[in-house]
């Protein structure tokens, strides 16, 4: 997730330390930092830094937001965290009830709260600057200020919200009618992005309930649950009213329509992280704030239009969450010698109501952190604020139970270790082919849409591959194998295969069954002898022979040295190929590799190393054949 610096600052009356000491904190206390990006938006004189940051799955609840992201610094970095939007209950700011909207949730467990927002006399129109420059810093587009305020309030809250044009929807009896349905089949809907997409009875969607559809049926879909608004309710320059939709949807229900679709926007991905119903309020009561102040003119408010009013249905709502952990769990865990203190402060800092007796913590959770549910949960929490550094080191003691053996593994380890002392080269080709028993529901290209059933088809291609670089891998016959899973007869298989340049290559299946004696020998398995691994050129390589007459006083360990000297670094292998005796006199020819890993070489330039490597044989007294 793109986290603007600039915006970050926002929360806090202390500036923030620049980009790099907040990756470091994050790294070491939350999530991993993909980048950082220096960005200025469009005509602004302000330079931003934008962090790339890695959001883990457990903290989507919270953390897919500059809010929740500044909480996660304000503990890490002991900073005051000034400017909460969450600071008061939403709830009782929602207090204006309207009865010009009503809501019906078809299934509630899809849809656990839907809060519509009525607002009247709206002017669409540009952003302000600074609407402009926060969502630009992120890259995002802006469209107009209707349709940011609800992105920005998106970015900076975590909660998805939308807005439809009042005056495209249908008013019986002068109300409006909101109807979170599935999808009936056969339905279609053309979204925002000017595609149209067929709906299944499985997806949820929103659909104004006083408009009949050509089938008798009330509720014309306006926009598909959690994923992407529809354009019959789009906003425009011409629109004056609007209807804000700040809900919450399921989370499994919106990753399924989602994939379904190959739609995933913004909103989907927090919704499929779920996220709790109480946001929905917060980012109602922010998302009004805004547009009432940059898009609600003044006159507008005084001839009595502004916010009419709010419809909030919430059948159930969420139940305050609270666990209970003791300071002697906390170190048992940890490994530490943390005092009461210690832990106090930690959740102090994280902004954790709690009570304290005897050691025991009894921790209120916040609403946002459904991630936090067990006393381990808290023991994490602690861990990471106080600093995993602080955890001292501590060897394991030794496992009392004998060493349970894997037989795959094992059986592995030692196909794995017999081939590679015949001279076979292990590779890993991929498990998906241009044909087979089973085929893939999302295909990784469109040329290879099955799992494969073979090894072979995929050595064969990577034995071609590399016969033509046998010089430079100094190899002087290409052998490959092996040990992966293939998918025929209707099961799923692992099987080891061989291919070489002479001989037809071969698969069998790998036994699983360990002998009796494994357990004698699971211990001696070798260990990798790979002292290093390097990267290789892109660029093409150019081979050279050379073959001499020894002098009496050198060998061959006295030439490769002459040589490797002379080529430089653009020598990559060095090989003795040849030698014999005639006459008491010895033959040597040595094999040379020339690449470069910047550029392609050209025949001048190693015709020119190959001039030095000559001269400097023959003042060394080699004769050069």
């Amino acid at each position: 997730m793109k986290v603007s610096r600039n915006w970050l600052n926002n929360f806090f009356d202390t500036p923030l330390p620049d980009a790099t000491a907040l990756a470091d904190a994050l790294t070491f206390h939350a999530f991993e930092i993909d980048g950082i990006e220096i960005v200025r938006p469009t005509r602004s004189n302000t330079e931003d830094q934008i962090l790339d940051v890695k959001v883990t799955p457990n903290r989507g609840h919270d953390c897919l937001s500059h809010r929740g992201i500044a909480k996660e610094l304000s503990a890490i970095l002991k900073l005051p965290f000034v400017h909460d939007p969450f600071q008061n209950p939403a709830r009782l700011n929602l207090a204006e009830k309207t009865d010009a909207i009503s809501v019906v949730l078809e299934d509630p467990s899809l849809s656990p709260r839907y809060i519509a927002g009525y607002i009247k006399g709206v002017k669409v129109g540009p952003s302000p600057d600074w609407l402009k420059h926060s969502l630009e810093s992120i890259g995002q587009r802006s469209i107009n200020n209707i349709v940011d305020a609800t992105n920005f309030v998106m970015f900076n809250t975590g909660q998805p919200l939308h807005a439809f044009d009042a005056g495209k929807l249908t008013q019986k009896d002068g109300k409006f009618l909101i109807v979170v349905r599935k999808a009936r089949a056969g339905e279609k809907l053309l979204a925002l992005d000017g595609k149209e997409y067929a709906l299944a009875d499985s997806m949820l969607v929103i659909a104004e309930g006083n408009k009949d559809l050509p089938t008798g049926q009330a509720g014309e879909p306006v926009g598909i649950a959690g994923v992407k608004g529809g354009t019959p309710a789009g906003i425009t320059q011409a629109t004056t009213d609007i209807i804000i939709e700040s809900a919450n949807f399921s989370g499994v229900s919106v990753r399924k329509t989602s994939q379904a679709l190959k739609l995933r926007t913004d909103a989907s991905a927090r919704f499929e992280q779920v996220i709790s119903p109480e946001l929905a309020a917060y980012g109602m009561q922010n998302v009004v704030e805004i547009i009432l102040a940059i898009a609600c003119p003044e006159q507008s408010r005084r001839a009595g239009e502004g916010l009419i009013g709010y419809a909030d249905v919430y059948p159930t709502p969420q139940a305050e969450s609270r666990v209970s952990v003791s300071v002697e769990k906390v170190n048992r865990i940890l490994g530490t010698e943390l005092a009461g203190a210690e832990v106090a402060d930690a959740f102090a800092r994280l902004q954790f109501a709690y009570k304290e007796e005897g050691g025991v913590f009894d921790v209120a959770i916040p609403f946002e952190r459904l991630d936090i549910t067990i006393p381990e949960d808290l023991v994490e929490e602690v861990g990471r604020i106080v600093g995993y550094d602080k955890v001292p080191t501590t060897s394991l003691p030794p496992s009392a139970a004998a060493v349970e053996i894997n037989q795959n593994f094992y059986t592995a380890e030692h196909v794995r270790q017999e081939l590679t002392a015949m001279g076979y080269s292990e590779v890993f080709t991929s498990v998906f082919a241009d044909r087979g028993e089973i085929a893939v529901l999302n295909k990784v290209d469109s040329v290879r849409p099955y799992l494969r059933a073979n090894l072979t088809d995929g050595l064969n291609e990577a034995l071609k591959k590399n016969i033509p670089n046998k010089d430079l891998l100094g190899l002087k016959e290409v052998k490959l194998f092996e040990i992966g899973t293939v998918w025929k007869d209707g099961r799923e298989e692992t099987m080891a295969g061989i291919v070489t340049e002479k001989e037809k290559e071969q698969e069998e299946p790998l036994s699983m069954h360990a002998p009796k004696e494994a357990a004698a020998k699971y211990e001696d398995l070798p260990l990798s002898q790979a002292e290093r691994f390097k990267p290789f050129s892109k660029y093409p390589y150019i081979v050279r022979d050379i073959a001499m007459w020894t002098p009496e006083d050198m060998d061959s360990d006295d030439a490769f040295t002459i040589i490797s000297d002379e080529a430089g670094k653009l020598l990559v292998r060095c090989t003795l190929f040849d030698e014999f005796k005639k006459e008491e006199k010895t033959s040597l020819a040595f094999r040379l590799v020339f690449q470069s890993f910047d550029r392609t070489l050209t025949e001048v330039e190693v015709n020119a190393v190959m001039e030095k490597i000559s001269a400097a044989l023959k003042q060394k007294g080699f004769e050069i054949r």
